[in-house]
């Protein structure tokens, strides 16, 4: 019984933590955990480059395993114990009540029985069957069993490596957004720097304008002085002198007292808006802001004192500037209609620039890319890549939509305008803006912009929209364009209605 409850004790620490099994040719690793050599080797090869241990998740960075002698040495004892265990009990293999050989096996009482036992009242109506037969039946059973929960088990291991290369690859992907936050914040920061010296620079050099006229000033006020002084002595003098000799040449002293005026000197006078603060960086769209800007210089400059406006203004521009990288770092597209993807009720100017809802059906050619049943339009340029924005125009009232879609957008039926559908659009039906989302969504705002910017971000996935005239945002989208084509997407419902393209010296 000793070696029994010694391979009992033992069990747990011989067993494989990850095929279940007793050790075969132990290792151990790092962390102090010990697997069978095969094992730990196959979840190196499926985890690299990282590999943590399956017990405690530590991650370890060991490529060789060494050997655990004492660990195996413990294994065969436990295995010899196992078989003295198996032989013990052959002495135990007699009834005690009968002293005869245990052959049977009593199915309802789960117990070993003898051949007197058999004909006993107690098991004569039970369903007894001899130990090698019910061995087997139950070995068979606990063999399906053991088929099943090994192959939950290899179906587990499996998820756990599929959990920690998904783990390690969204790492990867958090490492790239990481870097990329970083060269994007250090190149702005390389860029305002520049801006900071630039206006540093020309600050200095109004200081030295400014104390160089100051000195002109005082060197010319100190001569009008010295003048009007010696001037003004030789008048009271004059003036106490005896009338015959006061007489004496008194037109030429009136003459000089008229002709003596104060020269007043032309004080300094700058102008620091435009002049110092206009950015080598000014950018499409951004003139609100920068009227901001000079309307604070012309009213703070006066009370402030210009050096102390200039700084004040620094850092507000500085703020405007972080802002105008960031609203729109996009490339202008010229986008133009493509006439073989237009309905046949719609009319497109020449230049492909415009287009309105007409009253008849036109003749076209049978074409796969154009739309037979809903009055759209592409655009002739789809993006598959890249920052692009485009400005348009409605004109006439409500009753049109404007956005983006797929290529593989449905162009030979009834059409939703809906996100599920591949379409992102902002639409005027009654003279309100409105978004087909779920739910629907009306935009609420400042009355009903005429003039839209429409910005795509492909890899950031994002279609938003702007009033292009003081750039408020409308709506955003944000998407998933699965690696498909990008076009540029118009409908017009309304006869009263035109869109309008802009080129870029329009906008």
């Amino acid at each position: 019984m000793a070696a029994e409850d010694l391979a009992l004790s033992s069990e747990y620490e011989v067993t494989c933590s990850i095929c279940l099994g007793d050790f075969k040719d132990p290792v151990t690793i790092d962390c102090g955990h010990n697997f069978c050599r095969a094992c730990i080797s196959q979840c190196w090869k499926e985890s690299q480059p990282t590999f943590s241990c399956p017990h405690c998740r530590e991650t370890i960075q060991q490529r060789d395993f060494p050997p655990n002698k004492q660990l195996g040495n413990m294994v065969s004892l436990v295995k010899q114990l196992r078989s003295q265990e198996v032989r013990e009990p052959e002495l135990d293999r007699v009834c005690k009540r009968h002293q005869e050989a245990l052959k049977l096996f009593c199915e309802e009482d789960q117990t070993l029985i003898c051949m007197v036992c058999r004909e006993s009242r107690a098991h004569r109506a039970h369903t007894v069957v001899p130990i090698e037969e019910a061995a087997q039946e139950y070995k068979e059973q606990i063999q399906t069993h053991l088929k099943r929960l090994r192959k939950e088990k290899e179906e587990l291991l499996g998820c756990q490596c599929h959990e920690e290369k998904t783990s390690r690859e969204l790492m990867r992907q958090m490492e790239l957004e990481r870097q990329l936050m970083v060269s994007e914040c250090t190149r702005l920061s390389q860029l305002l720097t520049q801006e900071k010296c630039l206006l540093l620079a020309r600050l200095g050099d109004l200081d030295k304008e400014i104390i160089r006229r100051k000195e002109e000033n005082a060197s010319r006020l100190r001569e009008e002085n010295a003048c009007l002084g010696a001037l003004i002595t030789e008048l009271e003098w004059k003036c106490q002198q005896p009338a015959p000799q006061f007489l004496q040449d008194v037109r030429s002293a009136v003459s000089r007292a008229e002709e003596a005026t104060f020269q007043r000197p032309a004080f300094a006078s700058f102008k620091m808006g435009k002049k110092v603060w206009r950015s080598p960086r000014e950018s499409h769209g951004w003139r609100a802001p920068r009227e901001l800007l000079d309307s604070f210089l012309l009213r703070a400059s006066p009370w402030m004192g210009p050096k102390y406006a200039a700084l004040v203004l620094f850092f507000a521009l500085a703020v405007c500037f972080f802002m105008l990288q960031g609203t729109h770092p996009a490339k202008f597209a010229n986008v133009s209609l493509d006439v073989d993807t237009a309905n046949h009720r719609l009319i497109l100017s020449a230049d492909g620039k415009q287009v309105r809802l007409g009253y008849n059906d036109k003749d076209l050619p049978s074409n796969p890319r154009r739309f037979d049943f809903e009055p759209c339009v592409l655009g002739s340029e789809g993006f598959n890549s890249g920052r692009h924005y485009w400005i348009m125009q409605s004109i006439g009232g409500a009753g049109w939509a404007a956005g983006v879609a797929r290529e593989s957008v449905n162009r030979k039926s009834q059409l939703n305008l809906h996100t599920r559908e591949g379409i992102w659009v902002v639409y005027e039906p009654v003279g309100d803006f409105r978004t087909h989302t779920s739910p629907e969504n009306a935009l609420p705002l400042n009355g009903s912009p005429k003039k839209i910017q429409v910005y795509l971000d492909y890899e950031g996935g994002q279609v938003a929209f702007y009033n292009a005239e003081n750039k408020a945002p409308i709506f955003n989208f944000t998407a998933s364009f699965s690696a498909e084509k990008i076009f540029p997407f118009f409908v017009l419902w309304d006869r009263r209605a035109e869109i309008k393209l802009h080129p870029p010296d329009m906008e």
